[in-house]
Parts: C-alpha cells; structure tokens; sequence
C-alpha cells in the first residue's frame, strides 16, 4: 500500500503532540491538560487509522473487482481491522 503525504503528515502532527505531552509532563503541568491533550492524540490516531483502512479497503475492492472475485472478505477484514483498532 502506497501511504499518501497527507497520511505521514497526521502522523508527525501526533509525534510533536505527543512531544508536547512530554513536555507539560516535564513541566508539571495540570493533569486535566494533559490528560486532555492526550484525548486529541488518540482521536487524531483514530482518524488516521480510519483513513488508512478506508484506503486500503477501496484499493482493495478495486482489485479484487477487476480480478472477479469476492469482495466481502476484504470488507470483512477491514471491520476487524477497525475493531481491533479500538
């Protein structure tokens, strides 16, 4: 799977949250802050998780269409997939 630009920079975002995090900690900032700045970090993983299996999902469904074959075992992984995922 190819992962766009955009996918990598949601990623980098979390990865200076999360540093951001460290740095509140490290500055014995209030636990509500924290606490809720770590709430935006597992929402944002969450939507890029979505938006990776969404991708996947449809590149997949394309392929298997153009093969002729059966489409709802890929559907199938990509519910466990974002079931797991939580």
């Amino acid at each position: 799977m190819n992962y766009t630009d955009q996918t990598k920079n949601r990623l980098k975002r979390v990865e200076g949250q999360v540093r951001g995090v460290l740095r509140m900690m490290e500055e014995d900032k209030n636990c509500k802050d924290v606490v809720t700045q770590l709430s935006a970090i597992r929402s944002a993983v969450d939507r890029t998780i979505a938006q990776i299996v969404a991708l996947n999902l449809e590149q997949c469904l394309i392929e298997k269409q153009e093969a002729g074959e059966d489409t709802s075992k890929v559907v199938e992984e990509a519910i466990q997939l974002l079931v797991k995922s939580r």
